[in-house]
């Protein structure tokens, strides 16, 4: 089986990807063999806070937080990175080369949104949830889970997706349902069982599905095939790949699990390898 489309990389145009590069990117998808790569760069808008109990968690958000921890994502440079891709499509005529965004909390940021949009072609949009409301301001799994109830956490972040999916129709597929699952407090919460969340994820998952949308397979932290089994008997249509790389190393990682993972479930490739795979069954 050939590999499927990267469909959620990271170069430097991301704010938060020091270490990407684009041009090195596409070099990794050739050598791998991939038929296609997608750089999904952040469009963020939300401000947050980014630090837990006074400590940063992360160089790289230390370095563009304010001194008291609150983070204001830097504009993104559509000009550039549209040149950009022009320029890898030269360098790499081979490789299909697909120009995307990731959206975070769109429904939140409807005319900013617009206005990148607006400024060229970009062949997909995804959506991501990242951030919830906590203490006056907006803040990631990682920095909630500390103060707050851990399955309280995942159950409002799975209800956000299911506000995104019916307040935003800006973008056609839905990023890393699991997102808040990479930080899961598993010392203090025990291992994550995503059964015990089978409702809230069930009410997500219908949600995107009734919105025509497709479900990314993130192998950032391999998909739970419950997850992807709910998504099935949901009526979900498709899924997308993404490794959601921020370096190039990661282009395309745990592709092959993952694609015998959606065929195990009933998901096959489209006429081309940077299609959406379809439900068949």
């Amino acid at each position: 089986m050939s590999l499927p489309c990267d469909s959620h990389v990271h170069s430097e145009w991301s704010w938060d990807t020091p270490v990407g590069d684009m041009a090195q990117s596409c070099a990794r998808a050739v050598e791998i063999g991939l038929p296609a790569i997608a750089f999904t760069e952040h469009l963020d808008h939300t401000v947050w806070r980014v630090t837990v109990e006074g400590q940063h968690v992360a160089d790289r958000l230390a370095e563009i937080a304010d001194p008291d921890g609150t983070l204001t994502p830097p504009a993104f440079d559509a000009a550039g990175y549209l040149d950009a891709i022009e320029r890898c499509r030269e360098r790499f005529p081979r490789l299909r080369i697909l120009s995307r965004l990731e959206m975070g909390e769109p429904h939140r940021h409807a005319g900013q949104c617009a206005e990148i949009l607006a400024a060229g072609r970009f062949d997909r949009v995804l959506g991501s949830l990242h951030t919830l409301p906590d203490q006056g301001t907006f803040a990631e799994p990682w920095g909630i889970y500390p103060h707050r109830d851990a399955p309280g956490v995942v159950r409002e972040y799975l209800a956000g997706v299911a506000t995104m999916m019916a307040t935003s129709g800006m973008f056609a597929v839905l990023a890393h349902i699991d997102y808040p699952i990479r930080s899961w407090p598993a010392e203090q919460a025990g291992p994550f069982d995503p059964t015990a969340f089978e409702e809230d994820f069930r009410h997500a998952l219908r949600a995107t599905a009734r919105s025509g949308r497709a479900l990314e397979i993130n192998t950032r932290l391999p998909l739970h095939a419950t997850i992807l089994a709910w998504w099935h008997e949901e009526g979900g249509d498709a899924v997308t790949f993404g490794s959601d790389a921020h370096r190039p190393l990661d282009v395309a990682h745990g592709f092959a699990e993952a694609a015998q993972l959606a065929e195990a479930y009933g998901f096959r490739p489209g006429k081309n390898p940077y299609d959406l795979w379809g439900r068949v069954n």
